[in-house]
């Protein structure tokens, strides 16, 4: 899953970059409001993580521009203010929650993990199609009460397909959720990913869990 941070303290971005990273989250990384805006209005994110406290644009308008043009993923404002009126105008400018600084990243990825699900429509961290049960939590991927052995490519992929069942995935959306902008992008190597997922969750070929539409991308079965 693809997330936009956008916060202007250098350290604590870098630090935050690493962090998500290391959770199998494709990041771009924001120092202000208006490169945030440019970053959102180009680019498809799963999510949005706002400073409140931005030079130039604040974080709270840089969100209201958003919610004006229709731009839909979720938001969580990260905010070293603690006052409730400053929470209140956050989640009134269209952000999803808030989480106050200072914070553990254990909280930041709960909260982040818990929104993506949210706006997939999944109240529990576990999301269940026929015998193949992913803890988002966990990052931890089951079959038939199996764990699978997954690298963090074949999971994100897997992730991806399970948050939008019946839905065709085109190789350039699923290469833009998985991978930062800058990153060397080859569909040959996303057809490697596919290919040993299928072989690792369904190696004898039984449930077919993942459709590959000629020309038109990736589905996964939601009736299995």
């Amino acid at each position: 899953m693809k997330l936009l941070l956008v916060e202007d303290d250098q350290e604590l971005r870098d630090q935050l970059v690493e962090a998500l990273k290391k959770q199998n989250y494709a990041v771009e990384a924001a120092p202000d409001g208006e490169e945030a805006l440019y970053f959102a209005r180009e680019f498809e994110f799963d999510l949005g993580i706002f400073d409140l406290g931005l030079p130039g644009i604040s974080g709270i308008e840089a969100i209201q521009t958003l919610r004006k043009e229709n731009v839909n993923f979720p938001i969580l404002i990260l905010t070293a203010r603690g006052h409730w009126q400053d929470k209140v105008d956050g989640l009134a400018a269209g952000a999803d929650d808030y989480l106050t600084k200072p914070f553990q990243n254990e909280e930041l990825f709960a909260r982040v993990n818990a929104l993506l699900r949210r706006s997939s429509g999944y109240a529990s961290p576990e999301i269940v199609k026929g015998p193949i049960v992913l803890n988002s939590m966990k990052q931890e991927v089951r079959v038939n009460d199996q764990v699978m052995d997954l690298t963090a490519y074949e999971y994100m992929v897997l992730e991806y397909l399970m948050l939008n069942p019946d839905k065709v995935v085109s190789k350039t959306e699923l290469t833009e959720h998985l991978y930062a902008q800058d990153y060397d992008r080859d569909s040959n190597v996303l057809e490697v990913f596919v290919g040993r997922l299928r072989k690792k969750i369904d190696p004898d070929g039984e449930i077919k869990p993942i459709e590959t539409l000629r020309g038109r991308g990736y589905r996964l079965r939601s009736d299995l």
